[in-house]
């Protein structure tokens, strides 16, 4: 049943949200809920934020494509794929608390199976980075024991699937300017500013 057909047959907004959270805690007792998603609001954009049973696994920002993300998630981790449930609760809560600057580190779970390689290597590394510290592309490079991968580290940050969580915003370029960033560079300019004691974010900060 569609949105139509249900308005059609007098189902009201709240109804259809209530049946739609049922079918979401019935597919995952019976084990047929392999990714679970919300879409929120933050200081940083619309954030798609996705998990699976062994962790999150994928946060991505609407410049990136939301629907791009979940053709994504759905290709390489499995098409069963559903909006909403209790699985994302807690993470929903630690980036509510980290945009508030009340949480400086997260402790929710990520499953880093999308990141493979060398890629999967340098996302690993970046936890290391202290909320309010930044590193270089060439520091991180170093760090995972190839001095010379400074572009290939770039790329693996740029393609991180857990931005937010997994912090390739602390990593910068060798004259401490930011640099780019997946999620557009006025949003990664607004979680360094954060991070430095700027006060928590505002909803217009990726305007700032």
């Amino acid at each position: 049943m569609n949105a139509q057909e249900a308005a059609d047959r007098g189902f009201a907004a709240d109804e259809l949200r209530a049946l739609h959270e049922r079918l979401v805690v019935r597919a995952q007792a019976d084990g047929l809920l392999d990714v679970a998603y919300r879409v929120v609001e933050s200081p940083v954009g619309r954030l798609l934020v996705a998990a699976g049973e062994s962790g999150v696994l994928r946060v991505a920002f609407e410049v990136q494509g939301h629907a791009a993300a979940l053709e994504d998630l759905a290709a390489r981790v499995s098409p069963r794929v559903l909006e909403g449930g209790a699985r994302l609760d807690a993470v929903l809560r630690e980036l509510d608390e980290y945009f508030a600057g009340t949480r400086r580190a997260f402790d929710v779970a990520v499953d880093l199976r999308l990141a493979r390689g060398f890629r999967r290597e340098v996302v690993a590394t970046l936890p290391t980075l202290r909320y309010g510290a930044t590193a270089s592309y060439a520091q991180v490079a170093a760090a995972t024991g190839r001095p010379a991968a400074v572009r290939a580290v770039g790329t693996a940050c740029a393609l991180n699937p857990v931005p937010v969580l997994v912090p390739c915003h602390r990593v910068v370029r060798s004259d401490g300017s930011p640099g780019r960033y997946a999620g557009g560079d006025a949003a990664k300019r607004a979680l360094l500013a954060l991070e430095r004691g700027h006060g928590p974010l505002a909803s217009s900060a990726v305007q700032a």
